[in-house]
């Protein structure tokens, strides 16, 4: 939810309308395109993307004082140069003048902060390459490369064996629940308890496995999706988590399973074996298939409920949210059926 009322100056409106002007920005663009997400406004001018967090509040982020969010895009920055360095520049900030007229980066009294990045090109993001059929093979590798040595460059972060196996079942009821309880039933909720009873069960048959996975995890992206993954070159990876520390404590191999099993929606089911390989290669880790497709589809399981989210608001196409919550639950079943 917005809430502005621990926040004073200008509104969240006064400021996206001043970011929105093309005069105030240093690479003179013509236009500023926009983009609205849950928790940010991005501005897009010819040469860089500046991000302004929302003034929301969730359970798993407050971004509701100045303060929160001064320290919340710089994380981001320090984040996001693990993966995409050239491209994450800084935090610049939005200032009011005494006159009360709004600045970039120059004199008066700060009043929002916001994330500077280098503008990449669009058809080079990875979903794009998929939906266009054109993947350029020896990109793909050099983009497997920087993932596989991220994973195999960070510090362990080992958790209890028994957390971590009641870690992945209770987030599998939470997922299962929330289907359950949503706005709409797209598919026969039976299909969704009949999902949940099996994964629950792999679960339960792989102990000793999940139990050895719970000594690699790593801090890592917590979002890997292909339209995070930018093919260069040089290849980079952006738009970590950066406001939950906890969603970023993964397995490695849950992680590049999480972007197998987006591109595998997208119809290049090619992709995750790549990405996988180079991991492997990279690592003294070469992780079952079982484990692959245990990972697929918990997460495909997780990105249902988002989907089924988006029709608990006005969007402009909700057929596309119940179609999209209907795909990924046919790709957590078929991963499952792996399982059973």
């Amino acid at each position: 939810m917005a809430d502005d009322t621990t926040t004073t100056g200008p509104g969240l409106a006064e400021k996206v309308a001043f970011l929105s002007q093309p005069e105030i920005y240093a690479d003179a663009p013509e236009s500023v395109e926009t983009r609205e997400t849950h928790m940010a406004w991005v501005f897009l001018t010819r040469e860089h993307a500046y991000k302004l967090k929302k003034p929301v509040r969730f359970d798993f982020l407050d971004y509701t004082t100045l303060d929160a969010r001064r320290r919340v895009c710089r994380a981001e920055i320090e984040l996001n140069r693990r993966l995409a360095p050239t491209t994450y520049l800084g935090v610049v900030t939005l200032r009011q003048r005494p006159d009360g007229a709004l600045t970039l980066d120059s004199h008066g009294e700060v009043v929002d902060w916001l994330v500077k990045m280098r503008r990449l090109p669009a058809d080079g993001f990875l979903e794009n390459a998929i939906l266009t059929g054109e993947v350029p093979r020896e990109a793909l590798a050099d983009a497997a490369d920087l993932l596989a040595r991220f994973y195999r460059d960070r510090q362990p972060m080992p958790q209890d064996p028994d957390a971590y196996l009641d870690g992945l079942r209770s987030t599998l009821a939470a997922n299962r629940d929330d289907l359950l309880n949503g706005p709409e039933h797209p598919v026969d909720p039976a299909r969704i308890r009949a999902l949940a009873d099996t994964l629950d069960a792999a679960i339960g048959d792989r102990r000793e496995l999940l139990a050895g996975r719970a000594a690699r995890l790593v801090d890592g992206h917590g979002d890997l999706r292909p339209e995070h993954v930018h093919l260069g070159p040089p290849p980079a990876v952006i738009d970590c988590i950066e406001f939950n520390s906890a969603f970023r404590h993964n397995d490695p191999v849950e992680e590049i399973a999480f972007l197998g099993m987006e591109c595998e929606r997208l119809g290049a089911t090619w992709v995750g074996p790549v990405i996988l390989n180079a991991y492997t290669a990279r690592t003294d880790d070469a992780p079952p298939a079982e484990l692959v497709a245990l990972y697929r589809a918990k997460r495909a399981l997780l990105r249902a409920k988002l989907s089924l989210w988006h029709l608990d608001e006005a969007v402009p196409n909700p057929d596309k949210w119940r179609d999209r919550t209907a795909t990924y639950l046919a790709i957590a079943e078929r991963h499952a059926e792996t399982l059973a």
